[in-house]
């Protein structure tokens, strides 16, 4: 498997468009539970077993094994995980990637609630009082670095 590091660049270097058409149609979303069990084998460095989890999760689910163990074989049904059995321990790693899954979930979130219009979305948090000026801001900042950073590969 490889490193979780080495996957969290832009969607550019590792979203085809094929990877990022299959993940709006083919991947299932993933329901609360679920996604707290992923965000734990999305943050390990390798493989990690049903009890590693539970302990990760002692906190905010109170869960016996038998539980996680419904949810990790829902999760390899729907094609999240996988698990290795070779070891004689039931190793635990993830298919698909932490920001394929943020990738798709977010279009399909725009798509869903704000006719896929980041404008809409950023309007209706803004007069809802969700989001802050300081907020705006940051993403006026964030953006023009972004094309900053464009036009100057644009050149190169």
């Amino acid at each position: 498997m490889a490193q979780k590091g080495s996957l969290r660049g832009t969607n550019k270097q590792y979203l085809s468009e094929q990877e990022d058409e299959r993940m709006t149609d083919t991947i299932k979303k993933l329901g609360e539970a679920e996604l707290e069990i992923m965000q734990v084998i999305w943050d390990s460095k390798s493989p990690v077993t049903s009890n590693y989890i539970l302990k990760e999760l002692s906190g905010r689910r109170k869960w016996q094994l038998s539980t996680l163990m419904t949810s990790l074989t829902r999760l390899a049904d729907k094609g999240f995980v996988k698990c290795d059995r070779s070891t004689g321990s039931n190793l635990y790693s993830w298919v698909v990637a932490e920001n394929e899954y943020k990738t798709g979930a977010s279009k399909s979130f725009l798509e869903r609630l704000y006719n896929n219009s980041i404008q809409n979305m950023i309007a209706s948090l803004y007069s809802s009082k969700a989001i802050k000026s300081s907020d705006v801001e940051e993403l006026r900042d964030f953006l023009d670095k972004l094309e900053a950073k464009d036009a100057g590969e644009d050149e190169g």
